[in-house]
């Protein structure tokens, strides 16, 4: 197989779900005791989050960039961010790269296509949920994106930042995400995307009727089917 790089500690608790979702997986498709290639970047989500809080963008790639460079000299063979918020630059990234790079979009669009849905809401951080780059990337796929009103994306990123990011799982705080999805489907939405990898450790499809895209799990499972392809 080829060698995974993970740029990750965005934060610790979801890069924790991309290594668990890819060994897992890659040990039910080999048998015995076998395990993938990996290697985890781990990088300070406090410098980058401040950064991206203050519009620092090129400060934000130049630090990505040299996890990039950091992971090609170890031979990996393909590279992805364990985070949704840093895809703001990931075209500018997979340009510069000398090895591939799976866009966490483009593997949640294909997940989403083929159940036939055009129409889905986006939870993640305010900055995502706000910004241009999930929109700018569905569009390529002929799909419409819907994003929570303003109080609801406020609270959505505060547990986020105040409670997942430190694997802290509150019951009312799952009401209340479910009720946040509730309204999305109320106004059109067909599915949900969990646009921030913490999210999933909240929100299970069990949880709710309409359908729900784990952005950590279909980015996690592109990441090793790429690996394993010819």
């Amino acid at each position: 197989m080829k060698k995974i790089g993970i740029i990750g500690g965005l934060s610790a608790e979801s890069t924790i779900e991309y290594y668990k979702i890819i060994v897992r997986e890659y040990n039910k498709i080999m048998g015995d005791s076998s395990s993938p290639l990996l290697v985890i970047d781990s990088l300070d989500l406090e410098e980058l989050r401040s950064l991206a809080e203050e519009d620092k963008w090129e400060e934000v790639f130049k630090i990505i960039y040299q996890s990039v460079k950091d992971l090609e000299k170890v031979r990996v063979e393909l590279i992805i961010l364990a985070t949704n918020t840093i895809h703001k630059i990931f075209d500018k990234l997979k340009k510069k790269a000398k090895v591939p790079m799976i866009s966490i979009m483009d593997a949640t669009a294909e997940a989403i296509k083929k159940q036939n849905i055009k129409k889905v809401g986006l939870l993640g951080t305010i900055f995502t949920m706000q910004s241009d780059f999930y929109q700018n990337a569905f569009l390529k796929h002929n799909l419409e994106i819907i994003v929570p009103d303003q109080e609801d994306q406020e609270f959505v990123n505060k547990v986020i930042w105040e409670e997942l990011t430190y694997h802290i799982l509150k019951p009312e705080s799952k009401k209340c995400y479910l009720e946040v999805i509730e309204r999305l489907r109320e106004k059109g939405a067909e599915g949900i995307i969990l646009g921030c990898t913490e999210i999933p450790l909240l929100i299970q499809q069990e949880d709710t009727q309409i359908p729900i895209f784990d952005t950590t799990s279909l980015h996690a499972l592109a990441a090793l089917n790429f690996a394993l392809s010819p």
